[in-house]
């Protein structure tokens, strides 16, 4: 696909006019309208902009970038990189201050980065193979040997997840086979579905929030989305502080 049809698509794939688009990046529309007919070639800024203006993800502005004829602007630093190091540090940092609730780190693919102590209680009795590395959360959660068993409204869970993942993806199709479908009920209130959790200890009750790293420069850091498991009710808050209490 060439620029002026990738900027379209995606221009409408935002629900945006041309007058809007042009408008946010102050240009007009009508040199907008020559940009997507082919009639006029942006310059590198004006791709940054419009890209900027529809509030694309790093990995899309550097594709339409590229599309124009331009290197990508945003690197893409594997996490493990020396240069990422104080990212990785205050991501640890963070793990360890959400204690002795489970959070995790998770990259663009759905697979594990980072994981604080009690990632343990969501691992508990999971089959080893879904723990060999790359762990893929998503499919961790859902697969039958892993955490489905244990989770006592598996069908509204599932369907959470699911809603995080592109249809597209073939890991969508694989974890939708694993559940029934359930539509959403009347007590259905998007992030905050709490998963009820047998575990050990008894049955445990969580939401979770995840925070986006939106604001970063890099397409690694961009991507990656830390979940963050809370109580949903006061006996999961106990339970979960009591069994951090006894660990040594």
């Amino acid at each position: 696909m060439d620029f002026p049809q990738a900027l379209r698509a995606t221009r409408q794939r935002c629900r945006l006019s041309q007058l809007d688009l042009a408008l946010r990046a102050g240009t007009t529309q009508r040199h907008l309208s020559f940009i997507e007919s082919g009639r006029s070639r942006p310059g590198r800024s004006m791709v940054v902009r419009l890209s900027e203006s529809m509030e694309l993800p790093l990995r899309e502005r550097n594709e339409l970038l590229l599309a124009a004829g331009y290197a990508p602007v945003y690197p893409q630093t594997p996490l493990d990189d020396p240069a990422l190091h104080h990212v990785r540090t205050a991501l640890r940092h963070i793990l360890a201050g959400h204690l002795p609730y489970p959070a995790i780190v998770v990259d663009a693919r759905h697979e594990l980065v980072l994981a604080n102590d009690a990632f343990d209680l969501l691992a508990e009795g999971v089959a080893e193979h879904l723990l060999r590395p790359p762990v893929n959360v998503p499919r961790l959660a859902l697969h039958p040997d892993g955490l489905a068993p244990r989770i006592v409204n598996l069908a509204q869970w599932a369907r959470h997840i699911l809603d995080r993942i592109s249809r597209d993806d073939d890991l969508y199709e694989e974890l939708s086979g694993y559940v029934p479908y359930a539509a959403p009920g009347p007590d259905h209130v998007g992030f905050a579905v709490p998963v009820r959790l047998r575990s050990a200890r008894g049955e445990l009750r969580l939401t979770t929030t995840i925070t986006t790293f939106a604001t970063a420069l890099d397409v690694t850091v961009a991507e990656l989305k830390l979940e963050a498991f809370l109580p949903a009710d006061a006996a999961t808050a106990a339970l979960l502080t009591g069994r951090a209490a006894d660990t040594p």
